[in-house]
């Protein structure tokens, strides 16, 4: 009897898909994920010699181990296609080592997109684990466990039982502190905005609104209300004369096609996702969905990447046959990745552009689709043709006094045929009644419309812009974007209100304690420099234990200097305010936490059920600001 081969993924979803692809020569098991790691029980690394990690199989797993181990052990061949990223290679490395498999007999094979065609060329093409990419991923998570294990403690002694520090969450944390003190740190400015409603005087012509601007060309800041009276007092009498009227042509390029931290935070805006179910629904899409009249397929490709590369020949054919030559562009689009872009091979795409979301779409949850739809259409526009519009600016004069407007009307659709993104939806001035405006044309005033503003503080975090923040500063990878913010809002150091994150005191302690004793763990560009550190271990160019060396060696002085500063000091969490009044004293309620998250304790006479985001689970004693002081 000939002997089978073996494939090794980690999902049953996945392995679903792929085993129908696969004839009986190929046997699919699924491996949940990761079969072995450093236990969680103590540090599990050896300091003191080369950082040698000490990995132990999974609890739990011991019968998926032994059955995946007798399956390896009768196969001619075990292909380990974990996911296509550092955390997938390592998954395989490491199911290599506990299934004892020769190197000739373990197949590393990667999966883009889980199709047929994908999937079958991919057999055919197996390549050696790439030791580089694991020993990245593994100074990774040893660095990680170093900072938490050897960090956390300290918290607990110095603060409260049960808390943690991270290399990347500390920083995420310190972005939401850093930008809560600037809000409180503002100082509002104030300043006038002035507007003209005119009519023209042509015959048949409308009325339109015009912005004040300066003094002839040079520009005048309206920041008292007694400079706005002076103008008013000055044009509400006088002619509103054309001085210029400028026509042209704007060309809108498309976005890129859809990278993890794009996706998460457009997912965000526009299908109101947290991160993490993003993520979660991409997976679904990538792993393979049962498509009405085609089969089993992953509908897009691997969803953890910063790459920029994309499949554009299939996108072409279906712009051409579906809108025509005019919405192709001259050339194929191409773009550019950011220096050090890893995970993956190319950007977030559908596998099979032909497969329409309206096609499909019977097929898929009310999640799915929208999350499809999003990622079709943002990789269609992605290689069409630019939008086109007509614009118009005009200068006006009264008395001395510029006013201006300006507006723009499409002429061709382009790529916005298929995907409106933010730049898009911004509210475009309604201003055809200008179209045809003449210089030396004088119109009418109708009305003048002062108004005051404040300028306004930076506004706070939300989940999307911080996952853009993290990118920008270089925080992070592509797998890591949604797990830091989970992390920071489970360990309470950051609430959710609204959209908006806000750092709770606890958060606010622990970043002040962070960044008086450990500034480097919570430095930016410390951290940006680290994950430099981990691609170049990746690329080859660095070992990795080097880098760790590198690191503890300035982090255990610094630990150890800290452990002497605070000792004997306890730090207090300060009360967190409530809008919630004691009905005992007439007090505020503070915030508390407890095994279910955050409450406001009730009086121990009566039991109340707490709105969301609070916990309703919690009961406590009565407490409140006078029982506190």
């Amino acid at each position: 009897m000939a002997k089978t081969n073996l494939v090794i993924v980690e999902s049953p979803a996945k392995a679903k898909t792929i085993g129908k692809y696969l004839g009986k020569e190929f046997k699919v098991k699924a491996s949940m994920g990761h079969v072995r790691d450093l236990p969680k029980s103590k540090l599990s690394v050896d300091l003191e010699h080369g950082f040698a990690p000490v990995y132990q199989p999974i609890k739990g797993k011991e019968d998926l181990i032994a059955d995946l181990q007798k399956e390896a052990k009768k196969s001619e061949k075990v292909y380990l296609a974990t996911d296509p990223d550092r955390e997938g290679e390592a998954i395989s490395w490491h199911l290599k080592e506990l299934l004892e498999l020769p190197e000739e007999k373990a197949l590393r094979v990667t999966f883009n997109e889980i199709t047929k065609r994908v999937v079958t060329e991919s057999i055919q093409a197996p390549r050696p684990i790439d030791q580089n990419l694991v020993d990245a991923q593994q100074a990774r998570r040893i660095l990680d466990r170093i900072v938490g294990y050897q960090l956390s403690p300290l918290l607990w002694r110095k603060i409260k039982r049960g808390l943690s520090a991270g290399r990347v969450q500390s920083v995420a944390t310190r972005l939401v502190v850093d930008r809560e003190e600037e809000i409180r740190a503002f100082v509002p400015k104030e300043y006038w905005s002035l507007d003209a409603d005119l009519q023209r005087i042509a015959p048949n012509a409308g009325a339109f609104s015009v912005h004040f601007h300066g003094i002839g060309k040079k520009k005048l800041e309206l920041e008292a209300e007694e400079t706005v009276n002076q103008v008013i007092a000055a044009v509400e009498h006088a002619p509103f004369v054309v001085q210029a009227v400028k026509r042209g042509q704007k060309n809108k390029s498309p976005l890129p096609p859809f990278v993890t931290s794009t996706l998460q935070q457009e997912a965000s805006s526009k299908l109101g996702m947290t991160p993490r179910r993003t993520m979660s629904i991409a997976q679904q899409l990538y792993e393979g969905i049962d498509v009405q009249g085609v089969g089993t397929v992953g509908l897009i490709t691997y969803m953890r990447t910063d790459s920029l590369q994309e499949a554009s020949g299939a996108a072409k054919d279906f712009i051409l046959a579906r809108y025509g030559a005019d919405y192709y562009p001259p050339t194929p689009r191409r773009y550019k990745s950011r220096a050090g872009a890893q995970d993956a091979h190319e950007a977030i795409r559908p596998s099979d552009v032909h497969l329409t979301p309206e096609q499909v779409k019977k097929d898929l949850t009310g999640d799915q689709y929208r999350l499809y739809r999003l990622i079709w259409s943002r990789f269609l526009a992605s290689q069409m043709a630019n939008a086109v519009y007509d614009t118009i600016s005009v200068e006006l004069e009264a008395a001395g006094y510029s006013f201006r407007a300006s507006g723009s009307t499409i002429q061709f659709a382009g790529y916005t045929a298929v995907y409106q993104d933010s730049r898009d939806e911004e509210k475009e001035e309604k201003q055809s009644l200008m179209a045809d405006l003449q210089e030396g044309e004088t119109a009418a005033l109708v009305q003048l419309k002062k108004e005051q503003h404040f300028t306004q503080p930076p506004g706070r975090y939300t989940e999307a812009s911080l996952i853009r923040a993290m990118e920008e500063c270089g925080i992070g990878r592509p797998s890591t974007y949604a797990p830091t913010i989970s992390t920071i809002t489970a360990r309470e150091y950051v609430v959710k209100e609204g959209k908006t994150l806000r750092p709770t005191p606890l958060g606010e302690v622990v970043t002040k304690l962070m960044c008086d004793h450990f500034p480097k763990i919570v430095d930016v560009n410390f951290t940006a420099h680290m994950e430099e550190d981990l691609d170049s271990v990746e690329a080859g160019r660095q070992q990795w234990q080097s880098v760790l060396d590198t690191f503890y060696g300035d982090f255990s002085k610094t630990l150890e200097k800290a452990e002497q500063d605070l000792d004997g000091e306890r730090i207090k969490i300060p009360d967190e305010p409530s809008d919630e009044i004691c009905d005992v004293c007439g007090r505020q309620m503070v915030v508390k936490s407890g095994r279910f998250g955050r409450f406001w304790p009730a009086p121990a006479i009566r039991s109340v059920r707490l709105p969301n985001p609070l916990s309703s689970k919690c009961r406590g004693n009565a407490r409140c600001a006078a029982a506190e002081s």
